[in-house]
């Protein structure tokens, strides 16, 4: 995977966390800090986005008259997404390690 397919993927993944949290988009001239603080900021969006998830279907089971199932299914099935673009990502950046680390000198 090139670093062009990199950006691409972690600029879709803002975007998607983005709108999931109802935020408004980020652009590639925002400037971002390394790729570190990227990525922590990126697993605390999902985290965050599960919790929410979470509380929503705990509010729904215990019965609150606020929460719709509608808007709880949605939530879940945003996190879930959120989480899974996130492996994804996750399982390109260790392929890409690995290649890098196999090659020979």
């Amino acid at each position: 995977m090139t670093s062009v397919d990199i950006n691409r993927v972690l600029a879709e993944m803002r975007s998607l966390a983005a709108l999931a949290g109802n935020r408004p988009v980020e652009t590639a001239a925002t400037p971002a800090g390394d790729f570190g603080t990227l990525m922590r900021s990126s697993i605390d969006r999902v985290n965050e986005m599960q919790q929410r998830a979470e509380s929503m279907a705990a509010a729904m089971e215990t019965g609150a008259k606020d929460v719709d199932v509608a808007q709880v299914m949605i939530e879940v099935q945003k996190a879930g997404l959120a989480f899974r673009a996130m492996t994804e990502v996750r399982n390109k950046l260790v392929q890409a390690y690995q290649d890098v680390m196999n090659m020979p000198l």
